[in-house]
């Protein structure tokens, strides 16, 4: 069974704006599925995972577009580059909009080729996997901000228990994990090991000349086990046994493929105090919970981690909020040399609005003691919120209110 994806709307309505649409992503995120769904039968599908059509559109790719003439989806472009200019040249003879679509794992020679063939012609879509709105059928929702009108809408219908969550958590956003087969469950594990692997031969192998698989693996699992943190490349790299310049290309891998997310510090010229490290956070908590070795849901739950991959997911979801409405995301964290910390500023409109995110059902003044040093920004401070298992939608102050988690 489809389950519909929020991007839909946003991918419709630029596909009327643009000649060239492009969604990019994870591998098997769900990026094929999405298009093929929304295509008519008017447009042909084409995919370059097939080497005798990669081939045509490599060595030829004139004559390629002869044979698989617009409307047409492509799918894997990045495995031929050079159809791009081409593109460019059919967009510019005939300009009809939407008669180009294009879906490709998000890799770093994809994205630079692209700017340069296609600049103002092409529309950039990013698709993660499935939020939880869309896996519990509620997929239009606009971009998560903690304002007062937001907070108005919600109802009691989205609870959520702890096991719950974390049973969420530990399986992951991948859409193959949410199907069956006469009954039969997927397995998980053996998912996330050929993921794995998938990923080191096609993406990493390939792209990037890594010449040591294990320590390419050790490296990726260092990562997951610091989801959450303040980037140390040092501590990284030592763990994993490398060297800090290959440290720095790896972790620069592994974010252009859409595996991770730097959640950026918010810069400020009054404040000279605040760091300047970015967070690590992994956009598919599942896939962290595997390299990380949780063998289940409550082991994770009652485990060290447990906090940390609560955080990741819910700064995972508000990613999704905004990239399947095909914006970005303008979130960064506070912390200041004073270890003064705030998970998460929403910047919207001039003004700032601060999330907490707590794994605890109580919930009162003291979890938002931190929000104080935002006078120091001299910047306005709009509504905030602190996501909790509390299940009830109460007022902290007259700025911030306790959020459930089960309402992301």
């Amino acid at each position: 069974m489809y389950i519909h994806r929020t991007l839909e709307a946003c991918f419709n309505q630029s596909s009327h704006q643009f000649p060239v649409l492009l969604v990019t992503g994870p591998r098997q995120i769900g990026k094929t599925t999405l298009l093929r769904y929304l295509s008519d039968k008017k447009r042909t599908y084409v995919t370059l995972d097939d080497p005798m059509i990669c081939s045509l559109a490599r060595t030829d790719p004139a004559l390629f577009l002869q044979r698989f003439q617009p409307p047409v989806l492509i799918d894997e472009i990045q495995y031929a580059p050079e159809l791009l200019p081409y593109i460019k040249m059919a967009v510019d003879s005939h300009s009809i909009n939407g008669q180009f679509w294009l879906a490709g794992s998000q890799q770093f020679h994809l994205m630079n080729t692209v700017s340069e063939s296609l600049a103002g012609r092409i529309g950039i879509l990013n698709l993660l996997g499935f939020s939880r709105r869309e896996r519990i059928g509620k997929s239009i929702s606009a971009p998560f901000l903690p304002s007062a009108s937001r907070f108005e809408t919600y109802t009691d219908e989205s609870k959520i228990q702890l096991l719950e969550l974390f049973q969420a958590i530990w399986l992951g956003d991948f859409p193959a994990l949410y199907k069956s087969n006469e009954g039969i469950s997927i397995n998980r594990d053996l998912f996330y090991s050929s993921y794995v692997q998938t990923y080191l031969q096609r993406d990493i192998r390939d792209l990037a000349n890594v010449g040591d698989d294990h320590a390419f693996l050790r490296f990726l699992r260092t990562c997951a086990a610091r989801t959450g943190q303040l980037i140390n490349m040092q501590v990284f790299c030592q763990d994993a046994g490398v060297s800090q310049l290959t440290g720095k290309r790896w972790l620069s891998i592994i974010e252009t493929s859409g595996l991770i997310f730097l959640l950026e510090p918010y810069h400020s010229n009054i404040n000279k105090r605040l760091v300047k490290t970015p967070k690590l956070y992994f956009l598919d908590t599942g896939l962290a919970a595997y390299l990380t070795q949780w063998s289940t849901p409550e082991t994770l739950e009652a485990g060290a981690m447990s906090g940390a991959f609560l955080e990741t997911w819910v700064i995972s979801e508000i990613i999704k909020s905004y990239w399947h409405n095909g914006k970005r995301a303008p979130i960064y964290f506070y912390r200041d040399k004073d270890k003064k910390e705030i998970d998460l500023l929403i910047e919207q409109d001039g003004k700032l609005h601060p999330v907490e995110i707590k794994k605890s059902a109580t919930i009162d003044k003291r979890s938002i003691s931190q929000f104080s040093v935002l006078k120091t920004l001299k910047q306005p401070i709009g509504n905030g919120c602190v996501i909790s298992m509390m299940h009830t939608h109460l007022p902290i102050n007259n700025m911030v209110y306790n959020l459930p988690v089960g309402e992301l």
